[in-house]
Formats: C-alpha cells, structure tokens, sequence
C-alpha cells in the first residue's frame, strides 16, 4: 500500500495546497509561421531530448537511507563541533539521512515550482516560438519532480517541507503580473543556483543513482537557462533604465533569499540544537562557505550576460563575494552537463551489452555440455 507524503515529511505542513493567486494575463498568438531559428532549434531538441525517468534510470540499484550521498565527515556542518564529538556512528548516520533529504526535498519543491512556472510562461509570453519551447520544459520538469519524489519515498523515506526563502521567492515570481518575471525568477536565479547545487553533488557523489539522477536531469536544465538567456536577452534591449533597474531590484533581493536558503538550519533543529546556534554552525561551516559561493557560479554569469549589470547590483554580488563569478563561461558549463549525460548512458549501455553478450555465451556453453 502506497505511503502518503504527509507521512514521509519531519513535521506537519502548514496547508496539504499552497494558492498564489494568479496575475497578467494569458497572451494568444494567431502567427504560427515565423520564429527565431535559435529558439526553434532548441524547441526541436527539447523534443528531442525527452526521456523515461522510469526507463532511463536504474531504479534497482541500492541507496543506503543513512548515507545516501556519500558525504564526508568534514562536509557536515557539525563536524568539528561537540554535537559531533558526542554523536556515535548511527547518530552520524541519521543526520546524513535528514541533510540529503533537505536538499532533494527542496529540488524537489523546486521542480514542482519550475512547472508551474514554465506552463505560467506558455500561458503569458507572447511569442509563439516560447509557447512551444515552454510546452517542452513544463514536461521536463514534471518528470524531473517524479524523479526527485521517487528517489525520496523510495530510497531516502523521509522529506523535508519546502524552505521559507525558497516558497518566497516562488511566490514573488509568480505573483508578478509582468511575463518576463517567471523567465529571470525561475529560469535565471532558481533554476542557475539548482544547476549548480546539482552540479556539485553530480561530481562528488560516489554513488551511482544520485549521480544518474542529477546528471540527467541536469541535461535538460542546461536547455532551461539557454532557453531563459535568448528570451531575456533579446527583451531586455528593449528596456529603459527604469525597466531594467527594477528587474535588478528584483534579481538582487532573489539571490539575498537564495543564499539565505542554503544554511540548513532547520535540519540541525531537528537535533535539538537551537536556531541561532544552528544559525552560527552553518556561517561558520567551510564546506558551507564554498558551498554558497560556488553555487552563484551559474547566475552571476547569466545575469551579466542577459543585459542585467547595473552598479547596484554589481555592489550585491561584491557584498556576497560572488563577483567574479560574472566571468565564468556559461556555454561551456552547459556543454559539459551535455558530455557528463551522454557518457554515463555510453557507460551504462556498453556494460548492458557486455552483461548481455555473456549472458548468451553462457547460454551456448551449457548447450554445448548437454549430451
């Protein structure tokens, strides 16, 4: 008999739905002819790209609930503290439980606030050639938050509500009635800082469902903020001054939030260690520091690049220490999400085919031994 989330969750939720009510309006276009040939082509290889999460993943490999990740000691927050010293191996193991169920947890309720927002975009954006594309990206992300459910039921058994900051920024984004604000909330800054994280756990991790996991969901995610760059880019030439600083504003008060989210202090709480307490831990916590300054590498870029870098702004990530992030070669970050993808599945097919092959020479070696 199948478990009810609210079941799986550390603590009650406060409502079984959360209602944003909806703004702007819902735009038709009667031109079906014309597009922009980047858009298009990415729209054909959305298409393309599409997959089975129950297929495509091998859901039988074994997950252990009590280190589903692989953490080292030194990338937990309490390492070196006495909560630590006074923890013995299976108190370990059970804070490495509730931290990789946080962080799935809010992929997870990132993925479900990436469809709603994708299909927000297919609803209000007026070009049609985004319509279509947008279409694709909502089944991405449909699939890619029955991966991220899958794997906590199923291999994790525990979930973690959604984060403050994370439902704020949600919110915010989708309660704005301008039809490029669901592009730079979801496609720029919630989506950049979830391709990062993904990104990092991706080429740590030495096990193996997680990492096809994240690698193939990051394959599509490098499309998502392609596709978010070429519609704001183009858009945002058309700006004022005016325009342009208050979707800064915007950007700016999103990566505050988004930075915020990332101390996992109400995993700690759970251990009874209080909150301003937790608070210091996860400030303090090295692995944590590199953690949130890494994870800004695929939004600052982004930002700059979509015509977004006004003094103000500019001061924030000063102030973040993310500045010299605006350099780095988002072109080439997506590439490689592509490379590491498709070499897992040469992988895993070569090693299916040679499983295969042996499987039938045995076969011929015990025809050959009967009489």
């Amino acid at each position: 008999m199948s478990v009810s989330t609210h079941d799986l969750y550390v603590h009650a939720t406060d409502a079984p739905l959360w209602q944003v009510p909806a703004s702007g309006s819902a735009r038709f276009s009667w031109e079906y002819d014309d597009g922009r040939d980047r858009l298009l082509a990415l729209y054909q290889k959305g298409k393309d790209k599409q997959w089975d999460g129950q297929r495509r993943i091998d859901w039988e490999l074994e997950v252990d609930p009590y280190d589903p990740l692989g953490t080292p000691d030194e990338a937990m927050t309490l390492y070196g503290t006495r909560y630590w010293d006074k923890m013995n191996e299976a108190e370990r193991g059970e804070l490495r439980r509730h931290y990789a169920s946080w962080q799935f947890s809010q992929f997870l309720h990132g993925e479900q606030g990436a469809m709603v927002c994708a299909a927000r975009i297919v609803e209000s954006v007026p070009d049609m050639d985004a319509k279509f594309y947008s279409a694709t990206q909502t089944m991405d992300e449909a699939r890619h938050a029955e991966i991220y459910g899958r794997f906590l039921h199923e291999k994790v058994g525990m979930l973690y509500p959604v984060n403050d900051n994370l439902q704020s920024l949600l919110g915010d984004t989708l309660r704005d009635s301008r039809w490029d604000m669901p592009y730079l909330g979801m496609q720029v800054l919630i989506e950049g800082l979830a391709l990062a994280a993904f990104g990092m756990i991706r080429d740590t991790t030495d096990k193996p469902l997680p990492q096809q996991i994240l690698a193939y969901v990051m394959q599509d995610e490098a499309r998502h903020v392609a596709f978010g760059r070429m519609a704001l880019r183009d858009y945002y030439k058309q700006l004022t001054d005016a325009e342009l600083r208050e979707r800064e504003e915007f950007v700016i008060e999103g990566c505050y939030l988004m930075r915020d989210r990332l101390k996992g202090a109400e995993v700690l709480e759970n251990f009874g260690i209080p909150r301003a307490e937790a608070d210091v831990f996860s400030e303090q916590s090295e692995y944590l520091q590199l953690f949130r300054k890494l994870l800004f590498s695929r939004i600052v870029p982004c930002v700059r690049d979509i015509g977004l870098w006004g003094e103000r702004l500019q001061r924030a990530y000063l102030d973040m220490g993310v500045f010299e992030m605006g350099n780095q070669n988002l072109d080439l970050l997506m590439a490689q999400d592509e490379q590491i993808a498709e070499k897992l599945d040469a992988e895993r097919f070569a090693a299916e085919e040679a499983e295969r092959t042996a499987e039938v020479a045995e076969a011929i070696e015990e025809g050959r031994a009967l009489p």
